[in-house]
């Protein structure tokens, strides 16, 4: 959902996190949007008749921010050389490097050249490839090249220098004031066609696009964002930035009237740890969630959109010394409602390391109240380690497995036990996963739509541990019993991890 533009090669790189207010000496010049000298150029309460005063004042703070980068590509044999017998000059398929470019936004936010723009702005684009340097152009054509200051890309900042003085800036105002309905001004460099001004409304608070974290919380617009408007400024109608253009949302990678702007509340202090040389930490419980959706909910008898389903507990981490384990449903941090909304990804991030978090959860249907001490979150690349990752299933599924009904009329699949020699056709060290494998599923059943694949292992049927078949059916069976509709599995899929399925009953 993130876009930026490229220029000399195929790199497609996205277009966008803390609040901040300069201070300077008294003799300092002012900023393009300071209260006095925006006021006489902000258009009345309404329907403007232009914004024009107000863009002229503030577009000299925007710049475009360009990368070249360094890619490796896999040079393709000759088909002509092979024919007649040649060779081939580039090493007849041997990686080569070329140069690739690529364009985003940016703004000053001082005098003396510190630049506000987006983390993915300014990373290479693919495997690869490798920034070699960035420069920063101002609206007077000006060039200077950019050195990096902090980059995070949790929260999708960046923060650059460049050596220059007396320079057009502007500031962070409130975001916290805006309302939905209210003019913004987006101001950038979309498509590479230099400094472009949109205008829309804000069209959504708060608006959360599944991505989880810490900031996934937006200012939704519909002002034209495009390719190349990432890192860009948001104005209110008092010239201040209230956001930074960072996504948009479009089948057709093209502006549709819906994109996404990092809130100031948000990036301030973002901003200001990096002006400091600080480091940036958030909280960490350590587990695995799922959102509880219509089915989920059913199978454990409790509200859709209430709370996160716990399908990982990290050992040695918060959650798993608090007590946490895996099915609980946490609906609570701090009393704030744990919803799609205000995941629980969100609620703990902005939790401080070392503070105590009160967690409400339910286990197996029942209330109880966990203390937890709240650690600190990994890198990018710390967390991707923790949960495995692997190429889809082939479709070979469990070879030679023979294939056992459980519930198959019930559920749609057939099972077989978790055998040593199974599980080392699987490539899972035996003993490490317990459970009964999928052998075959009914194409036309729910397991298949939800996307049960054979070799899945089932470890628990509505959290109760199954280790043979018959157990598996016997647990369908009595959750048909009671009434359920839906049955809730825990499925283990080499090299891909663990989570939960709500799976419907035929």
């Amino acid at each position: 959902m993130r876009y930026a533009y490229a220029i000399t090669t195929a790199l497609l790189m996205g277009g966008a996190a803390s609040s901040l207010v300069f201070q300077f000496p008294a003799s300092a010049q002012t900023a393009q949007n300071e209260p006095g000298a925006i006021s006489a150029a902000a258009p009345r309460i309404g329907a403007p008749m232009s914004f024009a005063d107000m863009v002229a004042k503030l577009q000299p703070a925007v710049v475009n921010v360009s990368t070249k980068q360094k890619v490796q590509v896999q040079a393709q044999d000759n088909p002509l050389l092979q024919l007649f017998g040649g060779q081939d000059p580039n090493g007849g398929g041997a990686p080569i490097t070329r140069e690739g470019q690529s364009l985003g936004s940016g703004f000053i936010i001082s005098p003396d050249g510190y630049v506000v723009t987006n983390a993915h702005v300014i990373t290479a684009a693919a495997s690869g490839a490798k920034v070699e340097s960035i420069t920063i152009t101002l609206a007077d054509r000006k060039e200077y090249v950019a050195r990096v200051i902090g980059s995070d890309t949790t929260s999708d900042l960046a923060l650059l220098k460049i050596d220059a003085t007396n320079l057009p800036f502007v500031k962070f105002g409130d975001s916290t004031r805006a309302r939905v309905g209210d003019w913004v001004i987006a101001i950038g460099n979309p498509f590479g066609l230099g400094g472009t001004v949109t205008a829309g409304i804000v069209s959504a608070l708060h608006r959360v696009t599944g991505q989880g974290g810490a900031y996934d919380r937006f200012i939704q617009t519909d002002a034209a964002i495009n390719k190349g408007n990432s890192g860009g400024p948001m104005f209110d109608m008092n010239g201040n930035v209230i956001g930074i253009n960072s996504q948009i949302f479009s089948p057709s990678e093209g502006s549709v009237g819906i994109g996404f702007a990092i809130p100031a509340e948000a990036a301030k202090p973002i901003i200001d740890t990096m002006m400091k040389g600080g480091k940036i930490q958030r909280g960490y419980l350590g587990v695995g969630r799922q959102a509880v959706d219509e089915d989920i909910a059913a199978s454990l008898g409790i509200p859709k959109d209430k709370g996160e389903l716990i399908g990982r507990v990290e050992p040695g981490q918060a959650a798993d010394k608090a007590g946490v384990k895996q099915g609980d449903v946490i609906i609570a941090v701090n009393g704030q409602e744990v919803n799609s909304q205000q995941t629980l990804s969100y609620l703990v991030a902005n939790l401080a390391p070392g503070s105590t978090a009160r967690l409400s959860v339910l286990r197996d249907g029942k209330p109880l109240t966990l203390n937890a001490v709240i650690g600190t979150r990994p890198t990018d690349e710390e967390l991707a380690k923790l949960v495995p990752g692997g190429a889809p299933d082939d479709g070979n599924g469990a070879p030679g497995a023979p294939e056992l009904r459980a519930s198959s009329d019930l559920l749609g699949v057939q099972v077989t036990a978790l055998t040593p020699t199974i599980a080392n056709q699987l490539g899972v060290t035996p003993g490490s996963v317990s459970g009964v494998v999928i052998t075959n599923i009914n194409a036309s059943s729910d397991a298949a739509a939800k996307g049960l694949q054979r070799g899945d292992i089932v470890s628990s049927v509505n959290r109760v541990s199954v280790n043979t078949p018959a157990q598996m059916d016997a647990q369908v069976r009595a959750a048909k019993a009671a009434g359920r509709t839906t049955v809730l599995l825990y499925i283990t899929r080499v090299q891909q991890g663990s989570r939960y399925y709500a799976i419907k009953l035929n």
